[in-house]
């Protein structure tokens, strides 16, 4: 089992930044990634971001790619995303995902392809 808790959204400016957390608690399996996807109103969840645990990988959305960066804090099992130059088209729900053992092509970008979701944090960006 693993569970997941999302902070840092809120309200933000275009041209602002805000700073993503994703906690994890529960084992962690041997091929465990993290990643972002979001959702706006009327909208289907879009991937954002993953990182894989054991081997480093990074891969940014060419949606977020150049604004947005993806990290981790191994000891706290905690994933960040880093959000720079916002725009008002990035107001959505974000959400945190895991999977303990993932298996796949990278990135891992679909829905499918996690196991856990966090409950969410908003981020609204104001024009």
């Amino acid at each position: 089992q693993v569970q997941l808790v999302e902070s840092g959204g809120g309200l933000v400016q275009a041209g602002g930044s805000l700073r993503l957390s994703c906690a994890a608690s529960g084992r962690t399996g041997s091929r465990y990634v993290m990643g972002w996807f979001r959702q706006a109103l009327g909208k289907e969840r879009e991937f954002v971001a993953a990182i894989s645990w054991s081997g480093g990988s990074t891969y940014v959305a060419d949606s977020v790619k150049g604004r947005f960066t993806i990290s981790r804090d191994n000891a706290k099992i905690t994933m960040y995303l880093q959000m720079n130059s916002l725009k008002p088209e990035d107001t959505a729900v974000y959400y945190c995902a895991a999977d303990k053992f993932w298996s796949g092509s990278w990135p891992p970008e679909k829905v499918g392809e996690y196991d856990y979701w966090g409950q969410g944090t908003q981020v609204t960006v104001s024009s």
